[in-house]
């Protein structure tokens, strides 16, 4: 009975195939250079792999070559290679060009990419920066100066030119006139108009430095110079101009400097003598003066008082200029 029991195992172990042994690296390693071998001679093995009559002929050739490099290499191993070389087993085949084989492509070359994307972007930054500063800042820039200026330093600077020429003027109507000129500006500015906002500045800055003037117009009466002059502009008696010739004199008795406009030519001048019109009876008062002694004894025509836009005349004089005689 046992030894039926032990027949039976021992059937039934006998039936069952063993699995198949692992593959050594070292069979592994040969089939590869039997692959490696056909590769060098690749002529020889694309004739011979497709004959199998031949394909012997050239299993043999190859434990030929190994022989001959006294290694000895079982016909498994090379009919295993050549298998292999016939399936490109070991022959590497690039992928098709792909969107995932791009990224590869690019991860094993980062630091190449990270040079040409790192340089690209700070060029990217620096002309962005450059944009940004030159063209966008710059018109930034100049909006809010212009904002500030229009909403903060012109309303100051206009406030103050209104207030200093107020308190220049002495009379009624250099204050009205000051007060003018600034509603002109605070108007401008209401309407954001820079230009005419300063324009105004500029008058009330000129309007102080006239308020700020003293002199006296006083008939030149010195021997070598005319103490005045007349003529007739269309050559008719009943057309004729009378002129004195006067100057500005400042304290210390220095000739001032006025801004004169001529009404022969309307030319404007910066002089320190003008002929000032008056009528024929001023004139005459002024010649029969000098023809007493030949000495003018009222020089005084006028006086600009500081405080005052106009002069105060002494005599009577009419509008009317000339710079040239």
């Amino acid at each position: 009975m046992t030894d039926v029991a032990t027949t039976s195992l021992s059937a039934a172990t006998g039936s069952s195939a063993p699995p198949p042994a692992p593959q050594k690296l070292d069979d592994l390693m040969l089939a590869m250079d039997v692959v490696d071998t056909l590769r060098h001679q690749e002529n020889l093995a694309l004739k011979e792999i497709d004959d199998d009559v031949r394909k012997a002929e050239l299993v043999a050739r190859l434990k030929q070559i190994y022989a001959g490099q006294g290694i000895e290499v079982p016909d498994a191993i090379v009919e295993q290679g050549v298998k292999a070389l016939e399936e490109s087993r070991f022959t590497f085949k690039p992928p098709p060009p792909s969107f995932a084989r791009t990224l590869a492509t690019m991860w094993v070359e980062r630091r190449r990419w990270s040079l040409i994307f790192g340089s690209a972007g700070l060029a990217v930054a620096i002309l962005g920066g450059a944009y940004q500063y030159f063209v966008v800042g710059a018109s930034e820039r100049a909006a809010t100066a212009s904002r500030i200026e229009i909403t903060e330093t012109l309303p100051a600077a206009l406030a103050k030119a209104k207030r200093t020429a107020l308190d220049e003027a002495k009379v009624a109507d250099a204050k009205t006139k000051a007060t003018d000129i600034a509603g002109r500006g605070e108007a401008a500015i209401a309407r954001k108009d820079a230009t005419g906002a300063k324009a105004a500045i500029g008058d009330l800055d000129g309007l102080t430095a006239t308020l700020r003037e003293a002199y006296e117009v006083r008939i030149v009466a010195r021997n070598d110079l005319r103490s005045g002059v007349f003529f007739s502009p269309r050559g008719g008696a009943t057309d004729t101009r009378h002129y004195l010739i006067v100057e500005a004199v400042g304290s210390g008795g220095r000739a001032l400097e006025r801004t004169i406009t001529s009404e022969s030519d309307q030319t404007t001048s910066n002089v320190t003598m003008w002929g000032q019109r008056v009528p024929k009876s001023t004139y005459d008062q002024v010649a029969a003066d000098k023809r007493d002694d030949n000495v003018i004894q009222n020089t005084r025509l006028g006086e600009k008082r500081r405080g005052e836009i106009d002069v105060r005349w002494a005599m009577p004089v009419q509008a009317g200029a000339i710079t040239k005689w």
